[in-house]
């Protein structure tokens, strides 16, 4: 069996050092692809980087991230907030860790009582490990209430237990197609006649007609578990959200997306992803050389083609994804990085009201879209004319289409998956065996599913 594994784990060294954008593998498995949240100035070798801002007279707060942008982010925000707060301000330390030591470093504090600070960023697939038993966060449920009704409910929800919301959201993640529009259009294919995977398939096929096989509609992925991400979204089915935390890979969703995947790789309409995954050097290279014409991925990717591959500007268009069946949801969200106030925190109220402003907030949010480039959770924003047409923003200006007007179609149809503990487990296993042995080997779909399953199910 050709395995990937190694250049697998070299691409997720690779992103780790990229400095834009966020989020990667579906179900954010830390220990291969992480989200590229945990890759902003994550990398492993990182040093600490500390940083105070504001006034020496403001209550002191102390912060932690996995990613520096963050912390810059956070930093202009407590200007902000000090500004509109005369009677409330606040000075902040900010300390950027490498990933896995600020999310041990945080498990240890919150177990021993002692040692952690007011707020710190949790990467989501992390995020399971500190809701285990009792809880160790405040929540955010009130300092949530002013900007609540404007937020997307399953971003939220991700972060929440028992009725608690403890993590303030980062962005939508929502999951698009970009469509090569100068390919499509030199083989003469509407993307927008493109509703469902038949839809997509037959142009696929088309393609490669039209192109002699020089051109492929897709790659599909050994590295990364986006693409069955997608097709649990469409169906409302979830591997990791079984009775009582129990796994279930052999979905119909699933067997569905890699039975097609195969299909595609039978007739030459599609290939694998050059490395495992479209988000590493490969992968850009691959978009920049014109092999493919599209491929499924969240909004944050857009910083990719803006800061890697800026000769594509003028070429990219956004669109929601193809279904299965016709009613399904059109995107998912995927990645993300949840703030969280420790219980641990002298000023616990202070906290959640500073960064629930930072992120949520019409005010912060438009920082976040115009400093970071995510789909932010506030969906006032959405159609704020002020932001969504302003012409002069470098993602808007890039794309043939305005990502806001994808993000308002299909606003009530993006669905998040659960994270649970054992989801690293689901994405390893998948990355390092199943999507191997069924799109390099061509192994029947059933008997791979059958092996995974038995497999999670003695790990849980």
């Amino acid at each position: 069996m050709k395995r990937k594994l190694t250049v697998f784990l070299a691409g997720a060294v690779t992103a780790a050092m990229m400095l834009s954008g966020c989020s990667s593998a579906a179900g954010t498995d830390p220990k291969a692809k992480a989200d590229t949240e945990a890759q902003e100035s994550a990398a492993e070798d990182n040093k600490e980087v500390v940083n105070t801002v504001g006034p020496d007279s403001g209550t002191h707060l102390n912060m932690w991230s996995f990613a520096e942008l963050h912390n810059t982010f956070y930093a202009d925000m407590v200007g902000r907030w000090n500004k509109e707060n005369p009677d409330r301000q606040i000075q902040v330390t900010f300390t950027t860790y490498p990933f896995s030591d600020m999310h041990n470093k945080l498990i240890m504090a919150l177990q021993t009582g002692q040692g952690a600070p007011d707020l710190c960023d949790v990467e989501i697939g992390q995020f399971p490990n500190f809701l285990q038993g009792d809880v160790q966060l405040y929540p955010l449920n009130d300092a949530l209430k002013p900007y609540q009704k404007d937020l997307v409910p399953s971003r939220l929800d991700v972060y929440s237990k028992d009725g608690n919301y403890y993590g303030a959201p980062t962005h939508v993640g929502a999951t698009v197609m970009y469509y090569n529009m100068e390919i499509l259009d030199q083989y003469g294919i509407d993307y927008t006649k493109i509703k469902t995977w038949g839809d997509y398939t037959e142009a696929g096929k088309k393609l490669k007609e039209a192109s002699d096989g020089k051109v492929k509609m897709t790659s599909v992925d050994t590295g990364g578990v986006d693409w069955l991400t997608v097709a649990m979204s469409e169906y409302g089915e979830d591997w990791a959200a079984g009775k009582d935390g129990s796994v279930n890979v052999q979905l119909e969703s699933v067997k569905n997306m890699l039975a097609m995947q195969q299909a595609w790789l039978t007739d030459g309409t599609a290939m694998i992803s050059p490395a495992g995954i479209v988000d590493v050097e490969e992968g850009f290279q691959n978009i920049l050389d014109g092999n493919i014409a599209s491929f499924p991925k969240a909004l944050w990717y857009m910083s990719r083609f803006v800061n890697y591959m800026p000769e594509m500007k003028g070429k990219i268009a956004l669109a929601p994804l193809p279904v299965f069946k016709e009613g399904q949801n059109r995107s998912v969200g995927i990645g993300g990085t949840g703030t969280v106030v420790t219980k641990q925190s002298a000023n616990p109220e202070l906290a959640a009201d500073f960064i629930t402003y930072a992120k949520c907030s019409p005010e912060g949010s438009r920082q976040i879209w115009e400093q970071l480039g995510f789909d932010v959770c506030n969906t006032d924003l959405w159609t704020d004319d002020t932001v969504t047409k302003d012409s002069s923003n470098q993602y808007i200006s890039f794309f043939k289409t305005n990502p806001f007007d994808v993000l308002n179609e299909v606003k009530s149809e993006i669905n998040t998956l659960s994270i649970t503990k054992m989801t690293p487990a689901i994405n390893d296993y998948f990355c390092t065996t199943t999507l191997n042995e069924v799109l390099e080997d061509g192994k029947d779909v059933d008997e791979a599913l059958q092996e995974a399953q038995e497999y999670l199910e003695l790990e849980q």
